[in-house]
């Protein structure tokens, strides 16, 4: 008998593990952030250092760095931190606090930060 649909999918797939999104305690996150056009490239080198040490961290599952096609000065951010505590070590970090520590001037409005749940 063959394997269709779900079944049929490799059980590496976060999708796939057996944990019941009361139980998945991870920590997922969307930010948006409208940066001033005269601070664009600026703002998108100090995020491109602080990617790579971010993506490193222990219990940093995911981090994507992207920008509205139809709007290039917002940014739009997912982040997967494994636990509360991954998270926590990551707003620790200096490079996380000197990254926040630059954008002051440079947005257009408050970010926006959305803390989501898995299905």
């Amino acid at each position: 008998m063959s394997k269709t649909g779900l079944q049929a999918l490799p059980k590496v797939r976060r999708s796939m593990k057996e944990v019941s999104p009361m139980e998945d305690k991870k920590i997922y996150l969307l930010a948006e952030l409208t940066i001033l056009p005269e601070f664009l490239e600026e703002v998108k080198a100090i995020f491109k250092e602080a990617l790579i040490p971010t993506l490193q961290e222990p219990g940093c599952e995911a981090l994507y760095e992207t920008a509205r096609e139809d709007d290039p000065h917002k940014l739009v951010f997912f982040e997967v931190f494994s636990s509360a505590a991954a998270h926590k070590f990551h707003l620790e970090q200096d490079y996380t606090k000197r990254m926040f520590a630059s954008l002051d001037g440079k947005l257009s409005g408050a970010p926006t930060r959305t803390k989501l749940s898995a299905l």
